[in-house]
Formats: C-alpha cells, structure tokens, sequence
C-alpha cells in the first residue's frame, strides 16, 4: 500500500504585481498612524476591510494622515476606546474647497528600461491630515476603522473516498494596501455587511428655497421630523478590549469564550490562538497521490465562529503579510457526507448536457457555518478528476457540482398534459365551483450503457405552483430555484422510463345540470370527510335534480320526435300540392292525406306531451332552486 501523504496546514505566500493585480489601488495606505501600530485585520467579500490599531501614546493629541479616498470611510466607523480612562475630545481634519486657480502642471512620470512608467508614490496632496485631541498625555488607545481592500477568495479541495468525503477550505487574501501586514491578528468574513461612501469631510451647503410674501400658502413642504431617544447610550465597560461595535464595525468585537472547532465542537478560543507552527508534512513514496482524511495538527486550523448570522474564520496565530503580495491560509479540513454521482441538468452552454448527464461531486456542509462561492477541486481515487464552482452553502445545505460529462448515461424526454379528477370546491348564492387536477406528465427514458450500474439525479424543472405527486423517496423540492432534484438507479445495460406526474388545481363555475357538477357531487356524496349537514343538503337536492334532470332528457327526446314530424308533414303537404291537378294519381293522393292525418295526430299528442314535461321541468327547477339556496361549501376538501 502506497502511504498517502497528509495536507500541510499552514500559509502560502505569493507576491502579486502591483501594475495587474493592484490597478486602481493608490500606493499610500488608507491610514498612516505612527504612533498606533497595526494589531488586527478582518477582511470581508464587499471590498472592505476592518483594522485595529493600538499603541501608548504620551501625548495630547494623535496624527493620523489619510488618504484622500479613504477620509469618508475613515471618519465614518472611527471608532476609539481609552484604556487609561481619559476621553476623545475632538478630531478635526481639513475640508476639501474649490479653488478658482488652474491645477498645477502634472510631471511627467520617468521612464525605466522597458518602456513603462514608473508608478507614484503617492503625492502628497493626496493624503489628508486628521489631528485627535486628547484629554492629558498618557493614553493607551485602541482605534478600528474600515477602508477598502480587495475581497478574499476561497478554494475549496473535495477528497471522495468509499465512505464519504474530506472538504478542505482555503482562504486567499491579498494586501494591496501599501504597508506591511505585520504580525497582525487575521479574520475572515464569509458575510458582505452594509458597507457605503460617506463623503463627511466633503462640505455640504444646502440650497435653501426662496420665500416670498405671497399670501398664506406655505412656499415649502416641510419634511418630517426624526425623534432620537433621550436617555443617552450608556459609556462602554473601561474593561473592554475593543470599541462596542457599530453596523459597519462588526468585525471589531471580540470573539466569544467558546468557538467552534474545526470538526464543530466548541474549543477553548485561547488555545486556539496561541498555537504558532503548523503541522509538518510527510511525503509519500510511489503510487498516485491520495490525501488523509483530516490535517493531523486540528488546532493549527482557524476557528470557525458564527456572530449575528456571519461566518467569521479566525487564524490561530498572527500572520504577516508584505505589501502587493498574497497569503493562502488553510481554513478547514473536515470529514462531510459526499459522493460522485451523475446530475441531468440541461445547460444552453454545453450542448451535450440536453441528452446526456454531468458527473458531479454532491457534499453537504457540516462546517457549522457558511461556505462562500469558490472554486472546487475534485479527487477520487488517488487522483485528480475534475474541477467545479460551488455557489454560497449555508451550514447542513447541500451543494451539487459539476465537473464532466458522463456518456454512459443517455436521456430522452417527452411530455403530456390532461385534466383528471373533480372535486366540490365553492358554494355560496346558488352557485357552484368545481376544482379539477391539470395534469403534467414528463417521461425521462434513461439508458445506461456502462457496466457498472449508475446513481442518478435528475434536476427537473417545475410546473409553476403544481404539486408533486407520487414523485420518487428521496425527492429534494428546492423552491428557490424553481426545481427538483429525482434520484434513481440505473442498473448496468439497463432502461428505465421515469414519469414524473404534476399537478395543478384548477376551478371553474359550472351549472348545477353539467355533468362535472354531477361528477363533483357524487365524490362529495362518498368521501368520509365530508360534512353531514352538506351531505343531507346535497343529496336532498340531487333526488330534484335527478328528476329535472330526467324530464330534461324526456323533453330533449320529445322535441326531437317533434321536429322530424314536423319534418315529414311538410314533406307530404309538399307532395299532395304536386299532385293536385294529376287525376291518374287518386290512389296516391288518398295514401298521402292518410298519412298527413296520422302525423297530424300525432303531432297534437306531442305537443301535450311537451305541455306537460315542461310543466314538470318548471315545477322541478323551482323546488330544486329552493332546495340549494341554503347550502353553503366555503371550505373544499383537500385532494387526497
């Protein structure tokens, strides 16, 4: 057996070329505060970053110089906590005023060997001077605020085995903020808070409208008016060791006693943050690569911790990182449920995926927090098979992935659509509504051409509101997405045809004499859910409606016979004229008056007949009429 090489947690460092990866970027930090060094940094997916910085300072006052872009984030989410006990009094900065002046001529930047300009270092009218005033000289003062950084990104590695899978999460990040990260405190956010351009240092003078004397009408509508509450916001512990954070300071607070350990346990967050050196690697002698189920040194992971509905990774030990350059850190490495089957899932952008599945990599996350969008690697069975995006899984969710065509397994879909079923649905004011079931039939032929049987997931599109119905064990409905994911198991050189049946109700009013009345009503009679009163109502009504339904029927038959004698008289009146004036034709004209007798006859008897069916039919309509006013069906059954 080939040993099987375990990961290295710990951190990959790269430099990145300020003129790609840092275009955009000034060349200046954010901030520049000599006195308070930087202790912490947590970088979230918005763009923006949390720092803390902290120092002694025997002084009435702290100079900070910052950036032009930055003074509105940074005077935004200042927030400042005294150690010592003494307080902020003020900080001023200086406002930005036009000038009528021309701008000065810009220099040209020099040329190096290549041909390419040199980059400023940051002139400096760009950085802008914001003073601190203290209460007395000794302070020991800890200071967060938020400026712009690039986003963190991670990289996901899935290890498939025989009994489940390995998930490892790595974090790239990246310091484009012109200063070194230096022994700094590093978290992740796998959250994008509300974060916005307040432009505070920028002076605003509003334009005020005009008032003239013109009578009693009020020029201006006036705006409403915003109450704050009285009692002034209690001062923050002297204890505390960071600033009570505000919307766009969340980062800042300190992390709880307890967090979550890399298998989802609770660990000592001390410990956590005390180990130092990674855990060593061992390489493997011959054979293909296959990684373990977990990092051996678990504490040298970042701790995972939930606050206000945000995953936070935290790294167990200060990190550095140099300006323009990157940082891979080694999140998590856990055992989760997962497998490689195959997923029919057509994509408009792989024309091959309309008749045959993707192989994909199916896990569940059970890191106990959320997993962003990123890449995914695959491996199975000592080696590399593919490489997939994840979109964000939240904690227990379960992700699909993609990563090849699988030709073994081959679809054909057709669809049929019908009504089935009647039910009783509404009635109220004489009136009667029927619910139907609009049916929805979708036939998925599939065959395996491989010899291995095949583990199958069908992702089918759903009908609008329709329920499934009778669908296969196992069936996932994933309603955001407007879909369901159908398992099922294709033995080898098999076919199978899978029907999936959807259904929607539907309602009409119909007349109490049609036929899906009838229909509505019967399966109303027999279904033991049904409410007594209404029953005794409705079969009472339906004896009425049975005989006006019959005298109906009869009145139909009588009317029918009516007009094909009418038909025949006419006919034979017809004859009788033509042979009026022919003598050699008596015998004829004697049978043709017989019979225009007889039909006469018969068409007066007719005639009473229909009198008296309609008699009944009018009779039978009022009674029925009475017999339905009082029932009332405000609640249908539901479909079983």
């Amino acid at each position: 057996m080939p040993r099987t090489p375990r990961i290295l947690a710990g951190l990959l460092s790269f430099s990145v070329a300020a003129a790609g990866v840092g275009a955009g970027c000034g060349t200046s930090p954010p901030v520049v505060a000599p006195a308070l060094s930087l202790k912490k940094v947590v970088i979230y997916r918005n763009g923006i970053g949390y720092f803390e910085r902290g120092g002694r300072v025997e002084s009435d006052s702290v100079q900070f110089k910052v950036r032009k872009d930055e003074v509105g984030d940074f005077l935004a989410t200042l927030a400042v906590l005294e150690r010592g006990g003494s307080s902020v009094r003020a900080a001023s900065f200086p406002l930005e005023v036009e000038k009528d002046d021309p701008p000065p001529p810009t220099t040209p930047q020099p040329v190096r060997a290549g041909g390419a300009a040199t980059p400023a270092a940051g002139p400096a009218s760009d950085l802008r001077r914001v003073t601190m005033s203290l209460d007395g000289k000794e302070h020991d003062l800890q200071i967060g605020y938020i400026a712009q950084t690039p986003v963190w990104r991670p990289s996901y590695r899935l290890v498939v085995d025989n009994d489940g899978a390995s998930l490892q999460t790595w974090g790239i990040v990246q310091n484009l903020s012109g200063e070194d990260w230096t022994n700094v405190s590093l978290s992740l956010v796998a959250e994008a808070p509300l974060a916005f351009r307040a432009e505070l240092a920028t002076p605003v003078i509003p334009t005020r409208p005009t008032v003239t004397d013109g009578g009693d009408v009020i020029a201006v509508v006036p705006r409403s008016e915003t109450t704050l509450s009285e009692a002034p916001a209690p001062p923050p512990p002297a204890s505390m060791a960071a600033p009570a954070p505000s919307m766009a300071m969340k980062p800042g607070r300190p992390m709880a006693k307890k967090s979550r350990g890399p298998r989802g346990g609770e660990a000592d967050a001390d410990m956590m943050f005390n180990v130092s050196s990674p855990a060593e690697a061992e390489i493997a002698g011959g054979g293909g690569a296959a990684y373990s189920r977990q990092t051996r040194n678990l504490a040298a992971l970042a701790a995972i911790g939930v606050q206000s509905g945000s995953t936070r990774y935290d790294l167990p030990a200060a990190v550095t990182i140099p300006d323009k350059s990157a940082t891979m850190v080694m999140l998590l490495d856990q055992r989760v449920p997962g497998e490689i089957l195959a997923l029919y899932a057509p994509d408009g952008g792989v024309p091959e995926s309309s008749s045959h599945p993707f192989r994909v990599a199916r896990f569940t996350n059970k890191t106990g927090g959320l997993l962003e969008r990123g890449p995914l690697a695959i491996f199975s069975e000592g080696s590399f098979v593919g490489q997939g995006m994840t979109d964000p899984l939240p904690d227990a969710g379960t992700a699909t992935v993609p990563f090849a065509i699988d030709r073994r397994v081959a679809v054909e879909i057709s669809r049929e659509s019908r009504e089935e079923g009647t039910r009783l649905f509404h009635i109220e004011a004489g009136s009667v509504t029927v619910a139907r079931d609009a049916v929805s039939l979708t036939k998925y032929r599939l065959k395996n051409g491989g010899d291995r049987p095949a583990k199958l997931m069908i992702k089918h599109p759903r009908a609008g509101s329709a329920r499934m119905n009778n669908f296969p064990i196992g069936t996932e409905d994933n309603v955001g997405t407007g879909t369901a994911l159908v398992p099922t198991t294709l033995a080898a050189r098999a076919t199978v045809d899978l029907v999936l049946d959807e259904r929607q109700q539907i309602t009409r009013t119909v007349d109490w004499l049609d036929p899906l009345a009838d229909d509505a009503v019967k399966a109303y009679l027999h279904d033991r859910r049904a409410d007594p009163i209404i029953a005794a109502q409705l079969k009472a009504a339906w004896d009425v409606r049975q005989m006006l339904a019959r005298a109906n029927a009869e009145r139909q038959q009588l009317a029918t016979e009516e007009t094909e004698r009418r038909r025949a008289t006419e006919e034979t009146r017809a004859n009788l004229k033509a042979l009026e004036k022919n003598t050699a034709a008596a015998d004829l004209r004697a049978k043709l008056t017989e019979r225009l007798a007889s039909d006469s006859g018969k068409l007066d008897v007719l005639g009473k007949k229909l009198i008296e069916v309609n008699l009944k039919i009018n009779e039978n309509q009022v009674r029925f009429v009475e017999s339905i006013r009082a029932i009332k069906l405000l609640q249908p059954l539901a479909a079983e």
